[in-house]
């Protein structure tokens, strides 16, 4: 498995991230996608692609460095998704280390991301990688 950052530009955002992406935020269409990384990319935002030894696209990882007065410096994770046809490989653990990885190497201090609720399966998968229930995130619609 390899995985590598994909930038802004890049048509493999569009062609093998998206798709990847999508059966977690299904929401997000072609135009939207591109309008967030535009935006979120100044904000940190960075994409993560893991690709299987034949090529495939099977993970995929929205990411940015934080400072805060909670965490201080963390890596916060916006998205985390392995493709249903690859689940239960080694792809999401392969895709946390590595950005907890990325995380050591910019001096972070924690390693931060959130979970549906209704995402049991993911919920076990963080609990076996050893990641602690810390907060809920709360949020509400504005009108």
């Amino acid at each position: 498995m390899k995985i590598i950052e994909l930038e802004p530009g890049d048509p493999r955002l569009i062609s093998d991230l998206l798709p990847v992406l999508q059966e977690l935020r299904p929401h997000l269409t072609e135009e939207s996608f591109r309008e967030v990384y535009e935006e979120g990319h100044g904000q940190g935002l960075r994409f993560s692609a893991a690709y299987s030894d034949e090529g495939r696209c099977v993970g995929a990882a929205g990411w940015r460095i934080v400072v805060n007065t909670s965490t201080l410096r963390s890596l916060y994770v916006d998205d985390l998704v392995t493709a249903a046809t690859a689940r239960s490989t080694g792809v999401g653990r392969e895709l946390l280390a590595h950005l907890q990885e990325r995380a050591r190497e910019a001096g972070c201090h924690h390693f931060v991301l959130d979970s549906a609720t209704h995402r049991t399966d993911a919920h076990r998968f963080y609990l076996r990688e050893r990641m602690a229930i810390a907060a809920f995130h709360f949020m509400k619609p504005l009108d």
